[in-house]
């Protein structure tokens, strides 16, 4: 077979974390920043092909469910609050049984293929919700080049120094992966992501060095793409919400006519090619809650794109400072959300 080298561009950005408050936009420069990667070609070496030393086991009742069939998986846990397209291709299945817990199933052919899940209640194992950066180290060797091998292709995952600490990616078995989000703050696990191998080279967080085959990412039609973003709008409010209360902090409720808000500003940025809180004629956040009409005492606005999904734009989120001060605010009050692909605006009231 002949060798080709390849390597998997992956942008990914955080825009700025702007408040509006009694009437002026406060924008802190510092407060802005952005996640890419300088990915640069390199050879394929004999390292990147798997050893045969043994993987990190599935432990927690949790990671169990991983390959399980869905009829199983809805005699245990029940109807799911929710069935949402993913951008992938697979259906999440969620469940949320209580206050600070939080599960999505990513179903692929009627099979358990990825799940994500935060809450301090859920029997993950062998990473825990809330166990320290150094404490996980120790279970498994983070690595800044982690390989899967099939019948015909080769791929090497290549991290950054930035990803071994926000979301090291640790092989459990052959075909089987973990995602481990940290919150940086605190050091502390944050949330925990498997799936199998298919859905991490659809999604590629991270660059990939390959020969052989990638898979093509499905196309959507515009039709499809509202549900999938409708999903992604929902999935983001809920995570918001656990992520609030494991930090002491109360809920936000859902705001419709500032969900609208939000994703027309992600549509607005998808469509005409820019990232920026302001619009191209110069309207923020400010405008547009006019606009709409929206009454307020204060709001905050974080935009994110081309992250592969809700959950991860969430966890670079709360991985900036400015982005997390929003996120965590204590007077907020309300929370609105738009998605269009894979750009995501979150939109933040303080109402009385």
């Amino acid at each position: 077979m002949r060798l080709i080298r390849i390597t998997v561009l992956l942008a990914i950005v955080i825009g700025a974390y702007y408040i509006v408050e009694k009437g002026f936009i406060e924008n802190d420069p510092d407060k802005i920043s952005s996640v890419g990667f300088d990915h640069r070609e390199n050879k394929l070496e004999s390292k990147e092909i798997p050893d045969k030393r043994s993987v990190v086991p599935l432990q927690g009742d949790t990671f169990q469910w991983m390959n399980k069939p869905v009829d199983q998986l809805e005699k245990s846990f029940g109807e799911p609050s929710r069935k949402d397209p993913s951008a992938y291709g697979y259906e999440w299945w969620m469940y949320s049984d209580k206050k600070g817990e939080y599960i999505q199933f990513g179903i692929q052919d009627n099979h358990v293929k990825s799940i994500y899940a935060l809450g301090s209640d859920l029997s993950l194992g062998p990473a825990e919700i809330g166990q320290t950066y150094d404490a996980v180290k120790d279970q498994f060797s983070f690595k800044r080049e982690v390989t899967y091998n099939n019948d015909s292709s080769s791929y090497t995952f290549r991290l950054t120094d930035k990803e071994l600490q926000e979301r090291p990616l640790v092989k459990v078995s052959d075909d089987i992966f973990l995602q481990i989000y940290f919150d940086t703050f605190t050091d502390k696990v944050s949330a925990v992501r498997m799936m199998s191998a298919d859905i991490l080279l659809l999604h590629r967080p991270y660059e990939i060095q390959y020969h052989g085959k990638l898979t093509e990412k499905p196309d959507f039609s515009k039709e499809q793409w509202a549900k999938i973003e409708e999903g992604a709008e929902q999935q983001i409010f809920h995570i918001s919400n656990v992520i609030r209360s494991q930090h002491g902090k109360s809920d936000l409720a859902w705001n419709e006519t500032v969900s609208n808000v939000a994703y027309l500003h992600s549509e607005d940025m998808a469509k005409n090619n820019y990232f920026s809180h302001y619009e191209q004629d110069g309207d923020g956040l400010k405008e547009r809650l006019a606009a709409k009409d929206v009454l307020y005492q204060s709001a905050g606005e974080n935009i994110a794109a081309q992250y592969p999904d809700a959950p991860a734009a969430i966890h670079g989120w709360l991985n900036s400072e400015g982005h997390r001060e929003a996120l965590l605010k204590d007077e907020f009050t309300h929370l609105g959300v738009g998605v269009h692909q894979l750009h995501y605006t979150q939109n933040f009231l303080q109402r009385q």
